[in-house]
């Protein structure tokens, strides 16, 4: 037979898939210090978020008594006694100043804290977890459920669960509704079904995101959706605190007898227990949120063999880099232990990176607390009419119309004078408005609210001016001072 003929022909291989399966991640519950600390801060800001909006603060009449509101509906923006006018959104902008620089020093002194801790996602993930394990039992009944058959248990608890999930999720969107409108307000409408569809579609609308990102989509966020991952690393520098597997102390890994093997004994309990699935021991992951859950798992794992816990901890990696070169060619023991950790250096957070960012945060905090101590609480804005430019009146003068609006940013009201600082002659009047005895209009502001005026400028015939005159309006208190000024001009024909 020749040798064409003894060939068979290659089976052609399936071009690889550029999407990896998902797989269901099944984290075990877990005691100790992190966690509880982790049970803390997660009963703290849920019970902010939730209580917030029904917190009071006395503005006096007319004003909402809402401590933290949003209030679309006035245009107005009250944190506490603050209160920000749609024209001073650099107030908030200045607040997410701060929040982005300090997390970036956050970051930078604790690697992701945030991310483990504080997040929305991590902490809403929590409580659904914490719901999903009272129903249906640890990581091991419900690896069980979920591979065993669809029977009436089955579909018992996961009707039950998705229920609670689902009043979880309304009670988060129906909260967060309550940033935007008064809050015992809202549960009445509700209550009576008196509720806008608006309001019920942005209720629907947060109840869906919180159900499927917290309850569905979990680790997923972290790992594909939250830019925050792929840029932190940027953030971080050796001397960061982050969670890390100490390999020069594990490694190799062995049995609890063997008295060659280092200490981790290849349980994998701090991969049963990891909320995204991902195993510490490979190194710094993008996965990773440093939630520390790992640290607890593996420190009562170590408690148990009577062995030093810290095998997983937070760590810096120059601390890490350290240990592993003072204990290089040393057998797996207590002496090899002791030395590691003798390496170690204490912490060092006065940085460069990190008073820099001090630095900042304490200028853009200095520049608002100034900006918001001399804040003008009353402005008046000029806007002149564009169509026609001009007018040319039957006795030859010319006018030109303007809209001024007085914004008065306190609850008392105000009667003020106005006038031009201009070419002498010129000659304002305010329709509807009284003047004063030297013929100047009294224009009345409104408290906490913009007061509307159509103002005329009116040049005579025997007044020859340019095409073009720079004039500015001025509102003058009783005692002659100028309250509020605004610049404009005045248009008349080519000479």
């Amino acid at each position: 037979m020749s040798v064409m003929q003894a060939e068979k022909p290659k089976a052609s291989l399936p071009e690889p898939s550029l999407y990896a399966k998902h797989v269901k991640v099944q984290p075990r519950a877990v005691k100790g210090t992190v966690r509880t600390v982790k049970w803390a801060v997660l009963g703290l800001l849920l019970g902010l978020y939730y209580v917030a909006p029904w917190l009071r603060w006395n503005r006096g009449p007319g004003v909402p008594d809402q401590m933290f509101l949003a209030d679309l509906t006035n245009a107005r923006l009250f944190i506490g006694p603050f209160e920000i006018w749609p024209q001073e959104i650099y107030y908030l902008v200045g607040l997410l100043i701060l929040g982005a620089i300090g997390l970036f020093a956050v970051t930078s002194l604790f690697g992701r804290v945030w991310c483990g801790f504080t997040c929305p996602q991590t902490v809403w993930t929590d409580l659904f977890m914490w719901v999903e394990r009272r129903i249906e039992g640890d990581r091991n009944a419900r690896i069980k459920l979920d591979n065993g058959p669809r029977d009436a248990a089955w579909w018992r608890k996961k009707v039950l669960k998705h229920a609670a999930w689902l009043g979880i999720a309304l009670a988060t969107g129906g909260a967060w509704v309550m940033y935007f409108v008064d809050a015992p307000t809202l549960v009445r409408d509700i209550v009576t079904f008196q509720a806008s569809l608006t309001v019920l579609g942005f209720i629907a609308l947060f109840t869906a995101t919180t159900y499927v990102l917290a309850g569905a989509a979990r680790e997923q966020v972290c790992t594909y959706m939250c830019p925050w991952p792929r840029f932190q690393g940027a953030m971080l520098d050796p001397d960061s605190l982050v969670v890390t597997y100490r390999e020069w102390r594990g490694e190799k890994r062995g049995k609890p007898t063997d008295p060659t093997a280092g200490d981790c004994v290849d349980c994998k309990a701090c991969v049963h227990v990891c909320p995204t699935g991902i195993d510490i021991r490979d190194g710094q992951q993008l996965e990773c949120i440093g939630c520390g859950l790992c640290i607890d798992a593996c420190d009562d794992v170590m408690g148990k063999l009577g062995r030093d816990k810290g095998l997983i901890s937070f760590e810096t990696l120059a601390n890490l880099s350290a240990s592993t070169a003072a204990t290089a060619g040393m057998a797996p023991g207590p002496q090899r232990n002791a030395v590691g950790m003798a390496a170690r250096k204490p912490l060092h957070p006065a940085r460069p990176r990190v008073l820099i960012y001090a630095g900042v945060i304490t200028a853009v905090l200095a520049l608002m607390l100034g900006s918001w101590f001399w804040r003008e609480t009353l402005t008046l804005s000029v806007q002149p009419d564009r169509a026609p430019l001009f007018v040319r009146l039957s006795d030859g003068g010319i006018r030109n119309g303007y809209t001024l609006k007085l914004a008065n940013k306190l609850r008392d009201d105000a009667t003020l004078t106005l006038e031009i600082a201009g070419p002498a002659g010129l000659q304002v009047t305010v329709p509807d408005a009284p003047a004063d005895p030297d013929g100047r209009p009294l224009l009345k502001t409104r408290p906490d609210a913009i007061a509307s005026y159509r103002a005329f400028i009116t040049a005579p015939p025997s007044l020859r001016l340019p095409e073009h005159v720079d004039i500015t309006f001025r509102l003058l208190d009783s005692q002659g001072r100028v309250q509020a000024s605004h610049s404009s001009a005045f248009q008349g024909p080519r000479p």
